[in-house]
């Protein structure tokens, strides 16, 4: 099929579409109504929870929780005409690392709102009944969190301007004027409170969300806040998909196999979600959809910051110090392959406590693969993003803990030393290291007195906390500190992934 005879995914093109080989809804999308509005539709949401909806949907299930779309900022606008003009499907295409693809669209999305558009219209939503869940995929950065004291951030330019429209009867700003104002007009009306699922990739995202926003609700009305510590569920969650920018030669490839689609979305095959099972006024039946619907998500988040995020660290600096652009480059080299399955095994797993239902041997397995699938192409430069936020979140956590039983920390400490060297901002070959952090310009100035003083930056309390003080933390951190610039990454790796003395 080639790119002139390729069609624009619509309701009136579906079988045209279904007949390139494409999967597409097979259910009547006009009797889907909406029940979940979602902030924060981008690649991760459509590849993630629409995509868990519309496999529901084509088994005549939770057809009362079609979803629409909200967006809120000027860059969303781009996501509302790209849908608007497909009748809100898309297409999912599921890279294979063998070079396979897996094609549907996606029938689960019914409607999107872009709220500086029509605020009113929006709100009126979000109090209907009909509403029972709002979901959330806003980055980390969309809960206002002090990095440092993990407070709401109520000095914010956005968050105080919401707090006086609100006082003050106008239409809100942020997803936190849009989700209290909406609040408040339910409980106004006695109509039960939606549910506010977050769906981000942060620890206790639920808990996250209850504290950010309970402390916005207090600014504008405590005893609203007081309603809604009481009646508004905040479930847990683990998501877990790696979902890469959409590309143009993304939208290319699947023109060229005869769909013309403004906004595909691609991802890797591995998916998962595990979900606390804690709602205010129902929710789909997710579990009949491969999702985990469990009392306690803490054993897979531990699992997944501890193995996989962690790994990810491990993988991004020794991989970039090597010479590596992107994570399949660095997981052809076998001696980093063995690096890393081995701070699973040694290091990451012994923090954990047991993962029902999970075989983690298996677990590990699948992490290599997906690290290895060259169809995604994951840069290294993504994953050593904002270490700050990262390390002290994903790795600390399980030296101290190793620490405290007497497991081995040698290899998490090598992984310190790498982001060290990292932040020096100049690879082997004299290059220069993009270091993108809130903190950049801070951590490249301790990086560049650790010839002077080599435990300068784990010195950094607010990232490291007392492990500087540590004698088996500290000595195998400058032992592998030493070998990198001494050595280098690659042969430092080889040493780790032998277990040879650094």
């Amino acid at each position: 099929m080639t790119s002139d005879t390729s069609v624009r995914p619509s309701a009136s093109t579906l079988d045209a579409i279904a007949s390139m080989g494409v999967a597409v809804p097979t259910y009547d999308r006009a009797a889907l109504s909406p029940g979940i509005v979602h902030f924060g539709v981008g690649g991760f949401h459509r590849a993630h929870m629409a995509m868990v909806l519309d496999d529901l949907h084509a088994e005549g299930l939770a057809m009362d929780w079609g979803i629409v779309g909200a967006g809120l900022l000027p860059s969303d606008e781009r996501m509302r005409d790209a849908l608007a003009a497909q009748d809100h499907l898309y297409t999912l295409v599921i890279k294979h690392a063998d070079g396979g693809r897996d094609r549907r669209v996606i029938g689960s999305l019914v409607d999107y709102r872009y709220g500086p558009e029509d605020p009113e219209g929006l709100l009126s939503l979000l109090a209907d009944p009909s509403i029972r869940i709002v979901s959330l995929t806003v980055t980390e950065g969309g809960y206002n969190v002090n990095p440092v004291t993990g407070d709401f951030v109520a000095d914010e330019p956005g968050v105080v301007a919401d707090v006086g429209a609100l006082r003050s009867g106008r239409a809100p700003a942020t997803v936190f004027g849009y989700v209290t104002e909406a609040l408040r007009r339910r409980r106004a009306a006695g109509i039960e409170p939606f549910t506010l699922q977050s769906c981000d990739n942060i620890a206790g995202n639920g808990e996250v969300a209850r504290r950010m926003f309970g402390a916005f609700a207090r600014l504008v009305d405590p005893d609203l806040a007081v309603w809604i510590e009481d009646r508004v569920a905040f479930p847990n969650s683990m998501v877990d998909r790696i979902t890469p920018v959409t590309t143009d030669a993304d939208r290319d490839e699947l023109r060229d196999a005869g769909v013309d689609d403004a906004w595909p979305v691609v991802a890797e095959p591995f998916f998962q979600w595990v979900l606390e099972g804690r709602f205010s006024t129902g929710r789909p039946p997710y579990e009949k959809a491969g999702v985990q619907v469990v009392d306690d998500v803490v054993p897979y988040e531990h699992m997944k910051l501890r193995l996989l995020n962690a790994s990810h660290q491990g993988l991004a600096y020794f991989g970039t110090l090597a010479g590596h652009t992107y994570a399949h480059e660095a997981m052809a080299d076998p001696d980093i392959a063995r690096y890393l399955r081995r701070y699973m095994d040694e290091e990451g797993t012994p923090s954990l406590d047991p993962v029902p239902g999970i075989d983690l041997h298996d677990y590990k397995d699948t992490l290599i693969e997906r690290f290895a699938n060259p169809e995604i192409r994951d840069t290294l430069a993504r994953l050593g993003a904002e270490s700050s936020d990262r390390i002290p979140k994903w790795l600390v956590p399980v030296i101290a803990d190793n620490l405290a039983s007497g497991a081995p920390v040698e290899v998490s400490a090598a992984i310190c030393a790498s982001w060290a060297r990292y932040d020096e901002a100049v690879d082997e070959d004299g290059s220069p290291i993009e270091v993108v952090d809130r903190f950049a310009d801070e951590l490249k100035a301790v990086a560049a007195t650790q010839s002077e003083n080599p435990l300068a930056f784990v010195h950094q309390e607010r990232f490291f906390g007392d492990l500087a003080s540590r004698e088996e933390f500290a000595a195998p951190y400058l032992a592998a500190l030493a070998s990198l610039h001494e050595r280098g990454a690659k042969e430092t790796v080889r040493r780790l992934a032998a277990h040879e003395a650094l």
